[in-house]
């Protein structure tokens, strides 16, 4: 029988897997901690003998306590039964896995006595010398394989079976039993999220959509693109029903429906630091354009605040927080100029707490998640800052982490952080100052763009993220294992997910140049077939860039000189579609500046 338990569910978030207690002890019983236990993410040679054992041992202790008697869930759809995580012919036994290991050990031991002691080496022959080294180069190999296993650990382990059931729920909601939550229930679905699939792309843009959002009503999806244009789509029909000019000079990196306007207010960032409004009219054209506010940077993020129609954050590279209000005649408000010591922080990311507006929460080129309380930023003490979150292994770390992204949960309590070449922490946003991450989600990669991370279903029961490998990672919250993983674009890098607001299902986007539409319509659920492949792929290529010292000036010497040559090109004129009034005219504050005069940019953003 499957579990329908509506008040259990509901106090869990709809979610599939019972919501933990606090602090550290709420990891899954069936891995260790992943704090205290996982490898340090840049070498693999410091994974702890014996994890993989620990871990075995945990899970087979959660076994003997569940016991043979309890009843098992149904599959959430037709009963078929758990999906594999393995690959076809990994499904070997925890024992026949400890054999194959202590085969390796004892071969390995063999070879070792086998070898020549050191005068014997001296006379050996030529050929003696490689076969040695071939021995050497096979133990590595072995030994590499052992702490990618390790690294990987419990987090390709099976999930139990999901909680919600298809027929059970729509014969519940048939005679009016907890029917408001039916909804919520199915877009919170693990069963659902498994069988997720590609069911259109949404082509106009002529350069890389680096922005999708739905509106309030789900019904339109605006994005926006390197070509400087910005579309509104009607999605479910494919069309795109408004197209216009964004005024911005380069990358636009977002465009969003102000709440409660009428779905007639866009507000819009870019490359060019500009911060920019658009009005729309009901007859599909877009009445004008003005900027409201100037970075002297780029502006990758706005945060907006729920429920209000005419006020919003920006953040930039030049470290600046704006509040912009446009019911004042001068819309931009200087909030805070982001800190460490007496040395700014450039910004990628901004979002508010949807719980507390006046909370808001920055990342950017550091390590530190930032929470900053509107209503008392004193920068003379601790430069303002409310309290900072930092994963503990990446405090004292001197590789140059930065966040991309960075998000609150439905309800606030948590806050979620993608890490540039590194992986992604939950935080619970209630705990004090410095206190480290909740959850960690592995096995994508994050490089080659600023890359977005976003929640997944009404309750956040999921975390999504996109990949420089060009696939899409959905992992369970609570017990941060991959439960759906699909190719996502062609051009090799996902960067955009925009979950629907009210329907299970999202929008995503990255270098290719449309927005694909995905829907839970597959007749079975995901099998993660090559997903343990691609991410042993994404770790080795991780750590093979770790060692290299000079990537981070690398980087800012190739946009240095994309930016120069982009300059110098004729600046393209100027399509004449984008609305009756498109204009300049500046509402920003006084010390803004106009940086990049130069013509669109068509490569995907990066740290600028």
């Amino acid at each position: 029988m499957c579990d329908t338990d509506g008040k259990s569910n509901v106090s869990n978030g709809g979610s599939d897997d019972p919501e933990p207690g606090e602090g550290r002890e709420e990891a899954d019983t069936s891995a260790v901690p992943e704090a205290q236990t996982s490898p340090d993410s840049a070498n693999l040679s410091s994974v702890p003998e014996g994890s993989e054992d620990g871990q075995d041992r945990a899970l087979a202790n959660s076994e003997q306590k569940q016991g043979p008697g309890e009843e098992e869930d149904t599959d959430s759809m037709d009963g078929s039964g758990l999906y594999s995580l393995t690959e076809e012919g990994e499904g070997e036994s925890e024992g026949g896995e400890q054999r194959e290991r202590g085969k390796d050990e004892s071969k390995r031991s063999a070879r070792k006595r086998n070898r020549p002691s050191g005068g014997a080496t001296r006379h050996s022959s030529s050929s003696d010398d490689d076969d040695e080294e071939e021995e050497e180069e096979e133990d590595a190999e072995e030994e590499d394989e052992q702490a990618m296993e390790a690294w990987l650990g419990a987090d390709l382990r099976d999930l139990s079976r999901p909680s919600w059931c298809a027929v059970p729920s729509l014969r519940a909601r048939e005679i009016g039993r907890d029917s408001h939550q039916f909804v919520r229930r199915v877009c919170g679905a693990r069963g659902l999220v498994q069988r997720l699939e590609l069911q259109g792309r949404l082509e106009r843009h002529t350069g890389c959509v680096n922005t999708l959002h739905f509106n309030p009503s789900g019904t339109r999806l605006a994005s926006g693109s390197d070509d400087l244009r910005v579309v509104i789509w009607d999605w479910a029909s494919r069309r795109a029903e408004l197209e216009f000019d964004s005024g911005h000079k380069s990358n636009v990196f977002q465009a969003k429906f102000l709440p409660h306007s009428g779905d007639s207010t866009l507000a819009m960032c870019a490359r060019d630091g500009q911060i920019r409004v658009a009005e729309l009219s009901a007859t599909q054209r877009c009445k004008n354009t003005k900027r409201v506010a100037q970075h002297k940077g780029a502006a990758h993020k706005l945060a907006l605040e729920p429920d209000s129609p005419c006020s919003f954050l920006s953040a930039g590279e030049d470290a600046v927080v704006f509040g912009i209000d446009l019911r004042l005649d001068r819309p931009a408000n200087k909030l805070v100029v982001v800190k460490e010591g007496e040395k700014k922080v450039g910004l990628y990311t901004i979002f508010v707490n949807p719980a507390n507006t006046h909370h808001f929460a920055v990342g950017g080129r550091d390590q530190y998640v930032r929470i900053y309380d509107q209503r008392k930023i004193n920068e003379h003490d601790n430069n303002g800052v409310l309290k900072k979150f930092c994963p503990s292994h990446l405090v004292s770390s001197e590789s140059k982490t930065n966040i991309t992204c960075l998000l609150y949960s439905h309800d606030g309590t948590e806050l979620l952080a993608s890490y540039n070449d590194e992986d992604i922490y939950l935080f619970d946003s209630s705990h004090s100052d410095g206190a480290d991450y909740r959850r960690r989600y592995k096995g994508h990669r994050n490089n080659a763009t600023v890359k977005g991370v976003n929640f997944y279903g009404p309750y956040s029961e999921f975390v999504v993220s996109g990949s420089d490998c060009g696939h899409i990672y959905l992992w369970d919250k609570n017990s941060a294992r991959v439960v759906q993983f699909m190719e996502g674009d062609r051009g090799g890098v996902v960067n955009c997910l925009e979950p629907h607001p009210h329907l299970p299902g999202l929008a995503t986007s990255g270098l290719d140049h449309d927005v694909k539409l995905w829907a839970p319509t597959a007749e079975n659920p995901t099998t993660l077939k090559g997903l343990k492949e691609v991410m042993k792929k994404n770790k080795r290529e991780r750590d093979e860039d770790s060692v290299r010292h000079g990537d981070q000036y690398d980087t800012q010497l190739l946009w240095f000189l994309m930016r120069h040559m982009r300059n110098r090109r004729p600046q393209r004129a100027r399509r004449g579609e984008g609305g009756e009034g498109d204009t300049d005219e500046s509402w920003s504050s006084p010390d803004s500046s106009d940086e990049e005069e130069g013509g669109p940019d068509h490569v995907q953003c990066m740290s600028s």
